[in-house]
């Protein structure tokens, strides 16, 4: 399928569309979606807790029938049912069960519900980390949206000069010819034209790795295909600044502390007691009749049917000496997310300012830069002049030339030096309308 398109700022929303199509193929904000979706589930996961379960069974077997009352540890040892037997038998019978049961924890104490806010933490930590890795991408794939225009434009100005640099060949020929200009003058601009055909090639080279890393930022093989002038003509107005910094970066942090205040409270819970209720019906086959006589296929059907209905409250009596350090580790882990916290607003209100005054000063040096380049203009046509009039030499006309390139380049970068720094402004604030709305 063909995916190249035309993104210009005379249609609109096409750097909006740009922007959707790097947020619905790009690996890693899909993956962050799915994050969001998983975190979610887990908040339902939760609250199912509440669902009782209901247990269905049903065994068959082959073994031995002897038998010891008395206690042992479960673990390690399957249970033999029944009375103890006289003697060792070693002849298998068979026996069978089966069974419903039914255990439910109507009441938790806040165990259950300190698990649910524990989830819904967790949902929230996703998306603000979702939406900060969305919106840090977008801020990166606008860069490379103004690189690649930026390539462009530059890759204009050695294209002139190269052909500047032809023109002037030619007339120098004319001048050494009519015996105007020494022939000297003809090797020094064939070596001009070679350095002229060199930049304008590395021009190229950063075009083509510009668009590689815009097809990367949108997990393309082809790119859409990016033309825009219109930010070289013209450029932002002020932006009123805002009140408040919306920066996901701060979301972000915030929702951590949020997640450790959350996991703080799991723990604290499980100390407190659980209710559990329980039910079960269920029927035994037995090998071996009431006074002990073998008959063992007579395992294989049931003879014995049974229910059963309980409550039982569980007190986890020494669990709070094992929680009360964990709790504790865990408040220290909530103070060193505060202060993390406190140190990226830092950060964003110093990047604020910076912001700030790089728009400011990018802005007037703007304003600069077409006056420097109109003269260089002036100047060189001046002294091109006077070259072929036999009044300038070489050196004045090639340092003419290179100041005019210079000029061209600075004019084109500092135009969008003014738009990058706006982006800037707008990735310190979290909203990127403050950037699309001035494209738009």
């Amino acid at each position: 399928m063909n995916t190249e398109r035309t993104f210009s700022q005379s249609s609109t929303g096409t750097l909006r569309e740009l922007l959707q199509l790097a947020e619905d193929n790009y690996p890693l904000l899909r993956s962050k979606a799915w994050e969001v979706k998983a975190a979610e589930k887990a908040v339902t996961t939760s609250r199912n807790t509440l669902i009782p379960s209901l247990d269905a069974a049903y065994q068959v077997n082959y073994a031995t029938y002897n038998n010891i009352t008395g206690m042992a540890y479960p673990q390690f040892l399957v249970p033999i049912s029944g009375p103890p037997s006289a003697a060792n038998h070693y002849d298998g019978v068979f026996g069978s069960a089966t069974s419903l049961l039914l255990n439910w924890q109507p009441l938790t104490f806040g165990q259950r519900s300190s698990q649910v806010e524990f989830s819904k933490a967790g949902m929230q930590h996703a998306r603000a980390d979702a939406g900060n890795e969305v919106f840090q991408h977008k801020i990166r794939v606008i860069n490379a949206y103004l690189d690649i225009i930026t390539a462009a434009e530059l890759e204009k100005v050695y294209q002139e000069n190269l052909v500047r640099t032809e023109a002037t060949l030619s007339i120098a020929r004319s001048l050494v010819v009519n015996g105007i200009k020494p022939g000297v003058d003809t090797a020094l601009l064939k070596a001009e034209m070679s350095k002229a055909k060199v930049e304008l090639l590395n021009s190229r080279k950063y075009k083509e790795q510009t668009i590689i890393t815009l097809s990367g930022l949108l997990a393309m093989d082809n790119v859409p295909a990016v033309t825009d002038t219109s930010y070289f003509t013209k450029l932002p107005a002020a932006y009123v600044p805002a009140d408040t910094v919306k920066n996901p970066l701060l979301s972000l942090y915030h929702s951590n502390i949020e997640l450790s205040k959350a996991r703080k409270k799991v723990l604290g819970k499980t100390v407190m007691p659980t209710l559990g209720m329980w039910g079960t019906a269920y029927a035994r086959g037995s090998g071996i009749d009431y006074s002990g006589n073998v008959k063992a296929a007579d395992g294989l059907a049931f003879q014995r049917y049974n229910y059963g209905a309980g409550l039982q409250l569980s007190i986890p009596i020494l669990q709070f000496a094992k929680i009360r350090s964990q709790v504790r580790q865990q408040d220290l882990l909530i103070r060193s997310d505060e202060e993390k916290l406190n140190e990226v607003t830092l950060q964003v209100r110093k990047q604020d300012q910076l912001a700030d005054t790089t728009f400011s000063t990018a802005l007037l040096i703007s304003k600069e830069t077409p006056l420097y380049y109109e003269s260089a203009g002036f100047s060189y046509k001046a002294m091109q002049s006077r070259y072929q009039s036999g009044l300038a030499n070489f050196a004045d006309l090639m340092q003419a030339q290179y100041a005019l390139v210079k000029a061209a380049a600075d004019n084109k970068t500092a135009y969008m030096a003014v738009w990058k720094a706006l982006l800037f402004k707008a990735a310190v604030n979290g909203d990127l309308n403050l950037f699309l709305n001035q494209v738009n």
